[in-house]
């Protein structure tokens, strides 16, 4: 028995649940899948997974292994790439998932670069604002935004979206502009929910005191995708807080979005890419990940220069 192999294929059949997925994930034949789990069993003496018509489940003794087999494995694949980022370039596929936004209108634009300098690397890039668990769906890194607590992930920052209140033109005109962040109660908004807890959030702003105040409207419609969540906007179906990405700045300088409470204060939306805790990180994953530091570097210095010069005209003319 090949006893790094029936590790893998334990782990993978144990997370996925299903020894046919686990065989497509790790292109083996689902035969040498199912051999090698027995094979491991036998090695041990213990039943590690408990086989129904419907599904898969873990034993006591299963549960128990998974998580030394998921540390091994991934202690295995760090040594393997230190010793090869040593010898050669980063290489191998690499599973990344990112917010459709920024997959769309940072990451894919900029990808040409990553590939000229990372040429044996295959990138296999999703889009989501959902919760992943990296570890059980197989994929590498993460890029999302807001606070992350969670002490088994190394958190890279990429940097912090400042937040602007604001509203298509035609809804303004219909409804009137807000004068304090308490008339948003009056007002229909256009709001962002989590995915993982369902939880709707509200506006939020500091006054000049430094003051903290949550605000919540008349719900229109609540959206969990920035895409989305900024189109309902554009749309003119209510008031909505919105990050300043490149995309929604180009809205407001295009008179499609209009900016309104400017002189409330809004919490910024930090931005993060998110891997493995390890002692031997990867070498693809370093490898994107200072990537993507550089790549959202000259984002964010964009979008300030952008700002200041915004400003600077919002100033001549008053």
């Amino acid at each position: 028995m090949d006893k790094l192999r029936a590790l893998q294929a334990f782990a993978r059949v144990a997370e996925l649940g299903s020894f046919t997925r686990a065989a497509d994930q790790l292109q083996w034949p689902k035969a040498s899948v199912t051999v090698l789990v027995q094979q491991l069993e036998q090695h041990l003496g213990a039943k590690l997974l408990h086989r129904t018509t419907r599904r898969l489940l873990l034993t006591e003794d299963g549960a128990a292994y998974l998580e030394g087999a998921q540390r091994l494995l991934l202690e295995s694949e760090e040594l393997d790439s230190a010793i090869a980022h040593r010898r050669t370039k980063p290489s191998g596929r690499l599973r990344v998932d990112v917010p459709a936004a920024v997959g769309r209108h940072v990451i894919a634009p900029a990808l040409p670069d990553f590939f000229v300098r990372y040429p044996n690397i295959q990138l296999e890039l999703g889009s989501s604002d959902r919760p992943t668990d990296l570890f059980s769906e197989g994929i590498d890194c993460v890029i999302r935004g807001g606070a992350v607590h969670d002490d088994s992930l190394v958190a890279r920052p990429l940097g912090s979206f400042a937040t602007i209140t604001c509203a298509a033109p035609a809804y303004l005109k219909q409804f009137g502009v807000p004068e304090g962040p308490t008339d948003i109660t009056q007002h229909r908004t256009v709001d962002f929910f989590s995915a993982k807890t369902g939880r709707v959030f509200a506006f939020d702003f500091t006054d000049d005191t430094g003051q903290r105040l949550e605000v919540r409207g008349q719900t229109r419609v609540a959206a969990n995708d920035a895409d989305t969540h900024v189109a309902a906007v554009v749309a003119g179906l209510g008031l909505a807080q919105l990050p300043l990405t490149q995309a929604v700045q180009e809205l407001v300088q295009q008179g499609k979005l209009v900016a309104v409470l400017e002189r409330y204060g809004a919490a910024g939306l930090p931005l993060q890419l998110l891997y493995p805790k390890s002692r031997h990180p990867i070498a693809r994953v370093r490898a994107f990940a200072d990537w993507t530091v550089e790549v959202y570097g000259r984002v964010f210095s964009q979008l300030a220069a952008d700002g200041a010069s915004r400003k600077g005209m919002a100033d001549k003319e008053n």
